[in-house]
């Protein structure tokens, strides 16, 4: 409805601009030449007002359902306007592919946080505001080595254990050095985190510390999994980072030995920027360890090693060999479903973010005022009010419909 009111109004302004231009014509050629141009068009409106009011009139009605239009966007996806306000459409392919797409919301030590940096490296997720050393605000989360792919993760204020430690830091304007806190227990944070080719994460981050941090995050985030920048599906060499230098070493050493079995040992510090350098790279090729010195100088086209003339490795295609598979058993249904148990870590903050998870099941509510209501939970009404459904001993049934602040315990009777 939306799209079709924003489209209906813009076809109405079109509609009235060349109405306005016919009758400019009308009036005479050198009117209708020039209010193709918008300055000699209002002098027209101006001096010919008679004429031209009706298609004024008929542009400025295109406005209504225009502005109807974008309210209606704005209410139901305010993301959408967001992209068409900041016309990052315009943008080039190339300039996106380097871009981390954010919209989170919330705020870091009482103030808006607005990241522009956001990587997952050696097990640590980075948000942070500012490409100087220190930054204006910045968010760390230390979730340890990862296995490659999605990262998912959930942590109530009452879980115990290992969990991830977060660290905050700020600067103020009258600040020369940054503060930092960091958070070990006692905080809400869920990630889910899924692979975008070549080296993203992106998903849902939710992150709620203690109330005096004045600290509460929630939204879409994007990172780097690597140093590493593209450039329409390919490598950017002109990007300064050491994965870039990694990058490099090997497709030159692969080229130079005729093979793919080469692995980058961990490279020396290098200090960007810097036009040229020699850099040390330990590295195995076909299982055998060396020492090489490569002459690396950056041009127009990006890192390069000096004098590489190899040629391109040949195209291999490599075949799989067959495995012999099996096909497991399947469990029985009694000994599927004994491997779950939802009543383990069961809270009310679990129900309330997958409260699809807990539907039909049995459950029992203790209120404030002593109250307790037991049946089936039915789901989350409209305000937000848990929905529970009691089944009478005579004919009928009850449904209680219970807000979360009024409940001060609440069970899972059946996994």
């Amino acid at each position: 409805m939306d799209a079709l009111l924003i489209l209906g109004g813009l076809l109405l302004i079109v509609a009235g601009l060349v109405w306005l231009i016919v009758l400019a014509f009308g009036t005479g050629l050198l009117w209708g030449v020039g209010c193709l141009l918008p300055p000699v068009t209002l002098l027209y409106i101006a001096r010919h007002w008679n004429n031209a009011r009706k298609a004024v009139g008929l542009s400025a009605l295109g406005f209504i359902p225009l502005v109807v239009g974008f309210t209606l966007l704005a209410n139901h996806d305010p993301e959408r306007i967001a992209a068409i306000t900041s016309l990052e459409w315009l943008e080039s392919d190339e300039k996106q592919d380097q871009q981390l797409s954010f919209r989170l919301h919330g705020q870091l030590d009482g103030r808006p946080f607005e990241p522009r940096v956001g990587s997952f490296t050696d097990g640590v997720l980075i948000l942070r505001d500012g490409d100087q050393l220190f930054a204006q605000q910045e968010v760390s989360i230390r979730l340890g080595e990862k296995p490659p792919g999605a990262v998912q993760v959930d942590v109530l204020p009452e879980d115990t254990g290992a969990v991830p430690e977060i660290e905050i830091n700020w600067m103020r304007p009258e600040q020369q050095l940054p503060e930092a806190r960091r958070v070990r227990s006692g905080y809400t944070l869920h990630l889910d985190l899924q692979p975008v080719p070549p080296n993203k994460l992106a998903g849902d981050f939710h992150l709620v510390l203690p109330a005096h941090y004045h600290t509460s995050l929630s939204g879409h985030i994007e990172l780097f999994t690597d140093n590493l920048r593209y450039r329409s599906g390919q490598v950017d060499l002109t990007h300064d980072s050491a994965d870039t230098l990694a990058y490099v070493a090997k497709d030159h050493l692969q080229r130079r030995f005729e093979t793919r079995a080469v692995t980058i040992g961990a490279l020396p510090a290098v200090t960007f920027p810097a036009p040229s350098m020699i850099l040390s790279v330990q590295a195995e090729v076909e299982g055998s360890p060396s020492l090489f010195e490569l002459n690396m100088h950056k041009g127009d086209q990006g890192w390069e090693v000096v004098d590489d003339t190899y040629p391109p490795l040949k195209a291999t295609v490599e075949t799989q060999p067959k495995v012999a598979t099996t096909q497991a058993t399947p469990l029985p249904d009694s000994a599927a479903s004994a491997r779950i148990d939802r009543r383990q870590r069961f809270s009310l903050a679990r129900l309330l973010r997958n409260p699809e998870r807990y539907e039909h099941l049995q459950i029992r509510a203790h209120t404030k005022r002593g109250g307790v209501a037991e049946g089936r939970f039915k789901g989350l009404d409209r305000d937000g009010n848990l929905s529970i459904r009691q089944r009478l001993k005579g004919p009928g049934e009850a449904v209680f419909n219970l807000s979360p602040d009024d409940i001060v315990r609440l069970e899972l009777l059946e996994p």
